[in-house]
């Protein structure tokens, strides 16, 4: 194949349609209409001399050649447009930018209020959205463009993919301020002993999931301890107030609810440590404007000591 022989534009077309998975999508989503966007398919694969993609149940799948070349051409295009657009200065005071996150509901409740709180003072014309990715699409989502950057529990190995450690912690038992361990003398920790005769609730949000909870009692042999699965971290203040139940949650969080609520904090035996993360798209490394949030999310949640795990400067 001759690379001179190609036309560029269909770059985008290739792009979209691995994106969307369909022909349809790829050409809304490029103002094209159907009838265009399949001949501009048909040119792809006689230039590559590849079907590119092909029909299944749930939509177009790429072929191999197709995964090695459309997430390059991807970065390539976004890296262009990020150059380009990168040119312009960002005045927070007057953008009126649609920022779009990701973050579990775990973390709209740390995160979020504080959030909103400075985009109002300086930013006071954007608009914000939280999008509900799951953990293992953030990587793709990110890619597309569908969200800005991502914070959470986070550690997606993707090319392309730049991540900063925001801070890093443990594990720990809520209950209620009366509650005491059944066996043993009440100290601020749980030993093994003690939560072999309580019973616990954990909350597992099915797109965030972390089993790193379940893991840790599973080593402990106090996995049948568990009594209660919650959906949502949310509900477990009210489950450990009303209830002789024991929550385990991030130490961040229950930091968080003793500030809203009478709860008892109790250190755990081999707690897991938990890495919360800013997560972005390399695209949009040096673009003003992403540059300005990031530095403003790691202005408000980096802790000292965190590190970072990729350069952005």
């Amino acid at each position: 194949m001759n690379f001179r022989q190609l036309d560029l534009n269909l770059l985008h077309v290739l792009a979209a349609i691995h994106r969307t998975r369909s022909v349809t999508a790829a050409g809304k989503a490029l103002s094209l209409s159907q009838s265009a966007t399949s001949n501009a398919l048909a040119r792809l694969r006689r230039f590559f001399n590849d079907e590119l993609f092909v029909r299944s149940p749930a939509g177009l799948q790429p072929t191999r050649l197709c995964e090695l070349v459309a997430p390059a051409v991807l970065a390539q295009l976004r890296s262009l447009e990020s150059l380009v657009s990168g040119q312009e200065d960002f005045v927070p005071a007057t953008s009126d930018m649609h920022w779009k996150l990701s973050m579990s509901d775990l973390g709209e409740m740390l995160f979020l209020p504080e959030l909103a709180s400075a985009l109002r003072g300086e930013a006071p014309h954007a608009r914000l959205s939280n999008i509900s990715v799951a953990a293992a699409d953030v990587a793709a989502a990110l890619e597309s463009r569908e969200i800005d950057c991502a914070l959470g529990i986070l550690q997606p190995r993707h090319r392309g993919i730049n991540t900063e450690l925001l801070f890093r912690e443990q594990y720990v038992a809520l209950s209620a301020p009366g509650w005491r361990p059944a066996v043993g003398r009440a100290g601020r920790s749980l030993s093994a002993a003690q939560l072999a005769q309580s019973f616990i609730v954990v909350a597992s949000p099915t797109a965030t999931f972390h089993s790193s909870v379940e893991q840790m009692l599973g080593r402990m042999k106090l996995a049948d301890r568990i009594v209660l699965r919650a959906r949502h971290f949310g509900a477990l203040p009210e489950l450990a107030l009303t209830t002789d139940l024991v929550a385990i949650v991030p130490q961040a969080y229950a930091k968080n609810l003793q500030q809203r609520h009478d709860v008892r904090l109790w250190q755990l035996p081999q707690a897991p440590y938990y890495d919360v993360r800013l997560v972005w798209h390399a695209s949009t490394a040096r673009d003003p404007a992403h540059r300005w949030m990031r530095a403003l999310l790691q202005r408000l949640f980096a802790r000292p000591g965190s590190g970072k795990n990729a350069a952005d400067t």
